[in-house]
């Protein structure tokens, strides 16, 4: 092991061995860690989303009662809506998913790239709400070091993913218990301060209702509601999280993530109502440089001593570590949504490609580096970066409600109860498009406008790479047209006959070939080798990796549907060889790095067939563009370059595509 892969081991921890069973339900999470690794994402919304909604009412306190309550039932609704996503899509069903299966594949990716964008915001907002309530209660003159702070905790989430999804929650599990233990005993306290009051509460608000009805009229309180409520919109962002991760989730995994979306909507539903009507017990009123939370805790310990201030320190403490947790959703499930849109080509094929810590690292690290990127874009303002997000993650939402409301219609007739399950999406399905619309629209020139620009882009850049990949798709189907003529052909036709009936020898020369499935490239690769070698080899050997790609890397089923599949192909290699009288063996290897993978069993073929000589065959396409060179991977280049650092040749054979 080299210098830097001992520095890389000891930093990011050791390779993980795909190929061992075990490692599916080690790295798995069970009801508890997925609330703290996922659940975390909308608890943390408490810190902002209510305080949102509430100042949008202005001097209007009261009506912050009405707000909480529709917020609340807003909680629910949605929550329920995704109880019957999980239902449907037991194995995962996040928004790109629901929408793609449900509605259309061009509609599903620009979910996907409205998810994208939201989970990157979920990453820079809640690090930049964190450094918020961190620098709440230090003097003024820190706030210039706020940005850079944030910097640093988004670079330290950023390690702890890149070592795996396990290690990046467990340090965050008495911090994520920290917040729910203050926040419950503020909301309690709270309520029972002013338990004697509630009857009187109920007849300022109606009293406030009245006043403002003639003041701005009831066209104009109705308005206002709404507005606050829309204003209110990143309250609900982290609800969707548990549907899209249910991958990494223990089995049963629909039944863990039930388990996991129960915890979170009880505690949501009662941090963030709990808060609202504490607002309003308080009459809280904005004060610059510090959150909303940070001036009701300092209310509610008013009086206190030394004793209220470590208590507002510690709880303000809390919130900001929670938000710091919060981040972790984007890199959990952001990577994710990219891997499923790497398997359908909407995005390229290496961000479904795990590390040897079986995480998928190059979409952890883009997400990570769009979260700096925003962060110092934005300079860590979450006035600006609540609205983008809000936006963002309600595209999803609509869209996964409109493609479930289509579902139950269509199965209207198979299923029972279907009224009850259409009408909960449906319910959501109006609810979230009414926020989506109104967000829109109220802030659309505070900034709105970026995040459509930005996710309109990608799905520009979406469907061009889609673009890319079908032509050569298409271009290289053509050469499969040649795999039924040489299977279906006379011996001798394609491929010429051995000489003479030859006994297997290990120090005959041996030409082994590199495969990818029994494809039109692997058949011509073996046309190319006899006509420019006859029939110099008497043995041929195939190699071919099963790659475990994040798509893959689900459970031990999919992993030994790999296995099996690489088998089938390179049997019938080994077949059509030997049905022209050479030697022919195979060699079905898996793993995440192919490159990896052939470097390591070459020496082993050598050492068994000295003479042998390896060969792969390479497709040129006519045209070749900036774009397609980027989307492909080359992997043969690559492993050209690594055996020739052990002394071993392999020999690219170019397999033409023709107009």
């Amino acid at each position: 092991m080299t210098t830097i892969e001992k520095l890389r081991a000891f930093l990011v921890g050791k390779p993980r061995d795909t190929k061992n069973k075990e490692v599916f339900h080690k790295i798995s999470l069970i009801a508890f860690f997925a609330w703290v690794g996922l659940g975390a994402d909308g608890l943390s919304s408490s810190c902002y989303g209510p305080s949102e909604a509430f100042m949008t009412l202005g001097s209007h306190h009261f009506l912050g009662i009405l707000i909480a309550l529709a917020t609340a039932g807003t909680i629910f609704i949605i929550a329920e809506s995704y109880f019957q996503i999980i239902e449907l899509f037991p194995s995962g069903g996040g928004g790109y998913i629901v929408a793609t299966h449900l509605l259309n594949p061009t509609v599903g990716m620009i979910s996907g790239c409205a998810l994208l964008i939201d989970y990157v915001l979920t990453i820079t907002i809640s690090v930049a709400s964190g450094a918020d309530a961190m620098f709440s209660f230090l003097p003024s003159s820190f706030y210039l070091y706020k940005i850079w702070f944030a910097v640093f905790i988004l670079l330290v989430l950023l390690f702890l993913n890149l070592r795996g999804i396990k290690e990046s929650i467990l340090p965050l599990v008495p911090i994520f218990l920290a917040f729910v233990f203050t926040h419950v005993f503020v909301i309690v306290y709270s309520f029972v301060v002013h338990f004697m009051n509630f009857s009187t509460l109920a007849a300022q608000t109606a009293h406030e209702v009245k006043v403002t009805t003639t003041e701005i009229g009831i066209f104009g309180v109705i308005v206002l509601l709404l507005r606050a409520y829309s204003m209110g919109a990143g309250t609900y962002t982290g609800i969707e999280a548990v549907s899209n991760g249910i991958p990494m989730l223990k089995e049963p995994k629909a039944k863990t993530a039930r388990r996991t979306m129960t915890y979170m909507v009880i505690s949501l539903a009662t941090v963030v109502f709990g808060l609202m009507v504490s607002y309003v017990f308080y009459k809280i009123e904005p004060v610059t440089g510090k959150t909303l939370n940070a001036i009701l805790f300092d209310n509610i310990t008013l009086g206190w001593g030394n004793t209220g201030y470590i208590f507002v320190l510690i709880t303000l403490l809390s919130e900001a570590a929670i938000l710091f947790v919060a981040a972790q959703t984007g890199f959990l499930d952001g990577p994710r949504v990219l891997s499923n849109m790497a398997f359908d080509r909407w995005v390229p094929k290496r961000f479904a490609l795990l590390s040897d810590r079986l995480v998928t690292q190059n979409g952890i690290l883009i997400m990570g580096i769009a979260a700096l990127i925003l962060m110092l874009a934005s300079n860590g303002s979450v006035g600006f970066l609540v609205v983008l997000y809000s936006i963002n993650v309600f595209i999803t939402f609509t869209l996964s409600q409109l493609g479930m409301v289509r579902h139950w219609w269509g199965e209207r007739k198979k299923v029972k109860h279907w009224k009850r399950k259409i009408g909960i999406n449906g319910i959501g399905l109006v609810l979230t498009t009414f926020i989506l619309v109104s967000v829109t629209t109220i802030k659309f020139h505070d900034g709105g406008w970026i995040t459509i620009l930005i996710t309109g882009t990608l799905v520009c850049i979406a469907l061009l790479i889609k673009k890319t990949y079908t032509d050569s798709d298409r271009a290289i189907k053509k050469l499969d047209k040649i795999v039924a003529k040489v299977e279906a052909s006379n011996v001798g036709e394609y491929i010429p006959v051995a000489p003479s009936e030859i006994a297997f020898d290990q120090n005959e020369k041996t030409a082994v070939i590199i495969v990818k499935d029994f494809t039109g490239v692997g058949i011509e690769t073996i046309l190319s080798i006899f006509k420019s070698f006859g029939t110099t080899f008497n043995n041929y050997i195939f190699v071919q990796v099963g790659l475990i790609s994040a798509g893959v890397f689900k459970d031990s089923e999919e992993y030994d549907r790999v296995k099996s599949k690489v088998k089938s192909e390179v049997d019938r290699y080994i077949d059509l060889i030997k049905k022209h009288g050479y030697y022919s063996e195979g060699y079905c290897l898996s793993g995440i790095d192919t490159v990896d993978e052939l470097a390591a069993v070459a020496p082993e073929i050598l050492q068994r067939f000295p003479h042998a000589v390896f060969f792969g065959g390479q497709v040129v396409f006519p045209d070749t563009s900036l774009m397609s060179r980027m989307l492909h991977n080359y992997t043969l280049f690559s492993m050209q370059r690594r055996l020739y650092t052990e002394g071993i040749a392999l020999f690219i054979l170019p397999v033409e595509v023709k107009k």
